[in-house]
């Protein structure tokens, strides 16, 4: 008895301690804090599975690191050890445990969101779905855009585990005798999903796979798509890029759906075309555009004529603010929009985000 009561008097005060010295916070001081210093990275510690089902909180500074690989990913997310960080789970259980392994690894802001991701949406603020579709790797099923053209709308986000790499517009067109589809996604499990899906609409091949530039979200599907024998369609400067840059496409991708990635690879394209290329799918006249660069050197469009319809690619986004990277070539865009406008669509499906006129 002696023993234990020494044990507890020993160690209450080094929890009092530990408890002292880490700074909750309630849901107005998080919203305040988020206000004052935007520049904090607020982490949810929660399960992918946990987030697909229920959300997470809705601000663009909210990301998702699972408490299991907190200490080996930390750095990767957060490499300035003073910047301030706030974790959060559910119910306040995990994230005081997560924010003292983050203070013991030497990170000097830490604070813990008390009131959690159920209070925070008792409340009515801001919540995020990252998956319309849990049951699927798409991050939403396809939406059928007009007689036999669908989209898979991706998530507004960057590519993440969480939405298995599908936040971009994966598309497809059915012909009388095959399919086409636009983007071959962004790993195989992707691609071998949006698969599933077209095969619920319909039991025809698909026969063309068009890579609308050589980002890892539109060409790592690419392996998947080969296997099922469809060939591969893509711009010359697109070939070029993924010979140059595979293995760095490769392990950006890789780094962020870590076992989503399985059997991810790059196919360069079969067929390459400059400006123009016409593509019979029996009853719908296709054409593959390349209108300048933009977005990215080698970004592809895809035009119907005869329903006035615009596959963009990453000329055109929707809700999703412009990204402006090392290659893209904003003068090249403007002129290169013009040319869009010259075409009068009816009907857009943008690289990102919902379709629109």
């Amino acid at each position: 008895m002696k023993k234990l009561i020494l044990f507890i008097f020993i160690t209450a005060p080094f929890y009092a301690l530990a408890s002292n010295s880490l700074v909750n916070l309630n849901t107005k001081q998080l919203q305040q804090q988020m206000q004052q210093q935007p520049e904090t990275v607020l982490i949810d510690i929660r399960t992918p599975s946990e987030i697909h089902l229920l959300g997470t909180i809705g601000l663009q500074q909210n990301t998702n690191l699972v408490r299991g690989w907190l200490e080996s990913e930390i750095k990767e997310l957060v490499a300035n050890k003073n910047t301030p960080i706030v974790v959060y789970c559910g119910l306040n259980i995990r994230s005081p445990l997560a924010a003292k392994t983050l203070m013991e690894m030497g990170y000097s802001n830490v604070k813990n969101y008390q009131d959690g991701f159920f209070k925070w949406q008792k409340a009515g603020l801001d919540v995020k779905i990252y998956d319309q579709a849990p049951n699927s790797f798409l991050y939403s099923l396809p939406e059928k855009v007009t007689t036999d053209v669908y989209s898979a709308i991706g998530d507004a986000a960057p590519s993440t585990y969480q939405n298995s790499g599908h936040n971009n517009n994966l598309s497809f067109i059915v012909g009388d005798d095959a399919v086409l589809v636009f983007n071959a996604g962004g790993s195989y499990l992707l691609a071998a999903a949006l698969h599933q899906e077209i095969k619920k609409i319909t039991p025809l091949p698909v026969k063309y796979v068009v890579l609308e530039n050589a980002q890892g979200h539109a060409v790592l599907g690419s392996s998947y798509w080969k296997e099922q024998g469809a060939t591969i369609v893509g711009h010359q400067h697109t070939t070029k890029i993924l010979k140059e840059h595979k293995e760095e496409i490769k392990a950006s991708a890789k780094r962020s759906l870590k076992d989503k990635f399985f059997k991810s690879d790059i196919v360069l394209p079969d067929i390459e075309f400059n400006d123009k290329l016409t593509i019979d799918l029996k009853g719908k006249q296709i054409e593959l555009l390349h209108l300048g660069p933009s977005h990215s050197p080698d970004d592809v469009q895809l035009w119907m004529p005869k329903e006035r319809l615009l596959i963009s690619g990453d000329i055109a986004f929707n809700v999703r603010m412009l990204p402006v990277l090392d290659h893209t070539d904003v003068k090249g865009w403007i002129q290169t929009w013009d040319k869009v406008e010259a075409l009068k669509p009816k009907i857009i499906i943008p690289g990102h985000g919902g379709v629109t006129d």
